[in-house]
């Protein structure tokens, strides 16, 4: 019974954020995701890393593309390949397509991305906790993949606006909680 509590708790929870997520303007939306590219340049991680992991703003997610442009950086972005994340180098430029969740993604071909190369990781989350939980989409390649040992001691930076900075968030066995939060009002977690 408590494990279904959770699933509805977390569907509900999910279509509510993604609502007011999607009802901010245009201009709010900006603002908002300016701001957390600003503070992302202030932890010391996204400061000394090679390797950022990112991903490309979908349904109005924060959008961290005014970072991109950064070649001091090596950019990776997920693939959805079967029910994992692959990892390709991605710099402006280059060629994207879109899959079958109408998310932009790098094509095929683009080098892949060792995990032993990755310094840092900017989790996309629909909403953060303040113990550094998250909750994402609902198709778990996130929790796969830092579940997975060669990801799990990784630096990794949960992505939200401030509305959806939770102080708890439904959990669950395999949840693994991420290292930092960032909002457009500043940052929490162990940096």
């Amino acid at each position: 019974m408590y494990e279904v509590d959770i699933q509805l708790d977390k569907v509900k929870l999910r279509r509510t954020l993604l609502k007011k997520r999607q009802l901010m303007s245009v201009a709010e939306w900006r603002e908002k995701s300016d701001r957390i590219c600003t503070t992302l340049q202030t932890l010391i991680h996204y400061d000394e890393a090679k390797t950022i992991l990112a991903y490309f703003s979908f349904r109005q997610e924060p959008d961290l593309s005014p970072l991109f442009a950064d070649t001091k950086y090596q950019w990776g972005f997920p693939r959805c390949v079967g029910n994992s994340l692959s990892w390709h180098v991605w710099q402006p430029g280059d060629w994207l397509q879109f899959n079958s969740y109408g998310i932009s993604e790098p094509h095929p071909d683009a080098p892949t991305i060792n995990p032993s190369e990755v310094d840092l990781i900017l989790v996309p989350s629909v909403a953060c906790d303040s113990r550094g939980y998250r909750l994402g989409y609902g198709g778990g390649y996130y929790d796969r993949l830092l579940s997975s040992p060669e990801w799990a001691n990784k630096q990794t930076v949960g992505i939200v606006f401030d509305f959806a900075y939770l102080p708890q968030l439904p959990v669950e066995t395999w949840d693994k909680p991420l290292k930092t939060v960032v909002s457009e009002t500043g940052l929490t977690g162990k940096d």
